[in-house]
């Protein structure tokens, strides 16, 4: 990785890719090189350092990773710029390390458990010296980093990383690590801070968040009735769950905290309990529907989200028909839904009965179809409701802001509101993928 001296970057751009931890990494990394200075660029093209931090979930990730890079570079050559330095972070930084310093001559290599060395890393290759991390220390990066100072209404706050749960689809256990918890206190602190730099609403982020442990008995459930007594907090949220670690404690928390927004994505990915059993996934068809039985019980206004893979191996038609039929017993609110792709070193990649592409897009268009058709349901039922909406930023039209109902949809509301406003609002048409509101008059007390 050695090259010759460079001038420091003064500039910057991150560009996170796939889920919430990642774009919760990316502000953290945006953060640290503020921290030294630097500032940030609105776009990849006007800065000195280019930080690719990248997700290794999605197809073919990888080679992804190497067209941005080859994109970049030649974006430079065009308009007579010098190439930026560029740093790869995240999953595939994790999983490929020397390999891409080889094959693309980047600068930087960081893994997702050492990005706070970044600062560092970046200095020593300005100097022409190797910079790659991707130790999985058992030290906390979190105390080296910088404090929040100015956030989003809307925040994502980082509780546990890593996963122990060991699905034979999934990189996760090899690219962040086993399950950490962070600290009770830690995370009290950053959420207070967060809440004193402009959050209203914090999303509270792990890969199996539901699984935190705080070491003394205390489950997320009790995180989330202390982050309830932080004046000037008004929501809270979690993701992403798994169904094994969904304690009652925690159901209870939906029925019981005020501030506790009812959506809950819990992830179930098939219907059919022979493909479960290959994945891994350590829950059943008929005790996630129990489970949602109880949650619905506790809370029974909660939108439900989940996430479906197609065309597992082993997948037949009757199996999959059995997870269309777990969809239209569930009726989700959202969903996510992906065909199978295999990851190198994992399980599931070397299994027989391999799905062919064509069976699988025919099996992905129908489940879209299907979580379409509830997500739309759900929207259209929504209409009549009055609640609170989080405003965010505005809207494409003249005095029309964009916000978040309780239930995670988007809704359009017209008016003089700024970010981070609550504004009552009722639910007055909707759309497949938002609604339009209208602010609701003031309640008047009687005489």
């Amino acid at each position: 990785m050695s090259a010759p001296a460079a001038a420091p970057p003064k500039t910057f751009h991150v560009k996170s890719f796939g889920c919430q931890m990642n774009a919760y990494d990316g502000e953290r990394m945006g953060e640290l090189m503020a921290a030294q200075g630097m500032t940030a660029a609105a776009a990849p093209g006007d800065a000195d350092l280019v930080v690719l931090n990248t997700c290794h979930i999605r197809e073919k990730a990888t080679e992804k990773v190497y067209s941005d890079i080859g994109r970049l570079r030649k974006d430079a050559r065009e308009h007579g710029r010098a190439a930026p330095m560029i740093a790869v972070a995240g999953c595939v930084a994790q999983a490929e390390g020397e390999e891409i310093v080889r094959r693309a001559k980047v600068d930087v290599v960081v893994g997702p458990q050492a990005y706070h060395n970044l600062p560092d890393l970046v200095a020593r290759a300005a100097r022409g010296a190797p910079a790659l991390d991707t130790d999985m220390p058992a030290a906390s990066k979190f105390g080296a980093l910088p404090a929040r100072r100015k956030v989003a209404p809307g925040a994502f706050l980082t509780v546990q990383e890593g996963c122990d749960k060991f699905c034979t689809y999934c990189v996760v256990p090899y690219t962040r690590g086993a399950e950490v918890s962070r600290p009770f206190v830690a995370i009290v602190d950053e959420a207070t801070a967060l809440v004193d730099a402009g959050a209203r609403e914090i999303t509270l982020l792990g890969q199996n968040v539901n699984a935190w442990d705080g070491g003394d008995g205390r489950g997320l459930h009790d995180l989330i009735r202390a982050l309830d007594r932080i004046p000037g907090l008004a929501r809270i949220r979690y993701t992403t769950s798994h169904p094994n670690d969904m304690a009652q404690g925690l159901i209870d928390a939906h029925r019981d905290v005020e501030s506790l927004m009812p959506f809950l994505h819990l992830p179930v990915q098939a219907g059919n309990d022979r493909v479960l059993r290959a994945m891994n996934r350590s829950h059943t068809r008929d005790s996630y529907l129990r489970l949602i039985d109880r949650i619905r019980a506790a809370r029974p206004d909660i939108a439900l989200s989940g996430d479906f893979i197609v065309g597992f191996p082993g997948e037949t038609e009757a199996a999959f028909a059995d997870t269309l039929s777990l969809v239209d017993a569930v009726g989700h609110a959202q969903a996510f839904s992906f065909k199978y792709s295999p990851r190198p070193g994992t399980p599931a990649a070397t299994m027989p009965d391999q799905v062919p592409a064509a069976v699988m897009d025919e099996r992905l268009q129908r489940l879209q179809a299907a979580l379409n058709r509830d997500q739309a349901a759900f929207n259209a039922a929504s209409v009549g409701r009055t609640c609170d909406v989080l405003i965010e930023r505005p809207g494409k039209l003249p005095g029309q802001w964009l916000g978040k109902s309780p239930w995670l949809q988007s809704v359009h509301v017209v008016g003089d509101h700024a970010p981070g406003d609550l504004v009552r609002v009722t639910l007055m048409q909707a759309g497949p993928n938002s609604l339009a509101g209208m602010v609701a008059p003031p309640v008047t007390e009687p005489a």
